[in-house]
C-alpha cells in the first residue's frame, strides 16, 4: 500500500514539476555535496554525512520514485545497447539514470575523500581525483586507486 502511494506521489509530483526542474534541482543538490568533498580538510563529519549519506539517500529516493513510478512507461530494457536507448528516450527514465550518476558518484567521490584521509593521501592528490570523479566517475576512482597502490599504507597506532 505505501508503495502504491509513493508511486502515485511522484507521478504526480513529475508531472506538476516537470522533469527539467528536478533535474535542475538534483544537479544543485549533488553540486553541494561536491563542495563539501572539497571542504572536507576543514569540516570531515560534515563532508562525510552530506556527500557520503544524506545527498546520495535523497536522490536514491527520488531515484526510485522515478523508477517506480514510470519504469511501465518506458519500452527496451538491458538487453543490448538499442535497447538500454530506446529505455532511456522514455525522459522520467532519463532523468533517473542521470540521477543514479549523481548518487553514485558523490558516493564514490565520499568514498575517496574518506579513505584519503584514513590512509594519510595528501589532499592535494584528492582533488583531482574528485574533479575526475565528478566529471567522469569511473576514471576519478581509477586515478585514486592507483595513487594508493603507489604510496605505503598508514600505520594506525592501536
Amino acid at each position: 500500500m505505501a508503495v502504491a502511494v509513493f508511486i502515485l506521489t511522484m507521478s504526480s509530483w513529475i508531472d506538476a514539476m516537470q522533469a527539467d526542474v528536478v533535474f535542475q534541482l538534483a544537479n544543485a543538490v549533488a553540486l553541494a555535496g561536491w563542495v563539501a568533498l572539497l571542504l572536507s580538510p576543514l569540516v570531515p563529519k560534515l563532508a562525510d554525512r552530506l556527500a557520503g549519506l544524506a545527498i546520495p539517500l535523497l536522490l536514491s529516493v527520488a531515484y526510485a520514485g522515478l523508477v517506480l513510478a514510470f519504469w511501465a512507461r518506458g519500452e527496451g530494457g538491458f538487453g543490448s545497447l538499442d535497447q538500454v536507448a530506446q529505455l532511456f528516450q522514455t525522459r522520467e527514465l532519463l532523468l533517473a539514470g542521470w540521477l543514479h550518476y549523481l548518487a553514485f558518484d558523490l558516493f564514490v567521490g565520499a568514498w575517496i575523500a574518506r579513505t584519503a584521509r584514513e590512509s594519510l593521501v595528501p589532499f592535494w592528490l584528492v582533488v583531482p581525483c574528485l574533479v575526475l570523479t565528478f566529471l567522469f566517475g569511473p576514471i576519478g576512482f581509477l586515478v585514486f586507486a592507483a595513487i594508493r597502490s603507489v604510496r605505503p599504507k598508514a600505520v594506525v597506532a592501536g
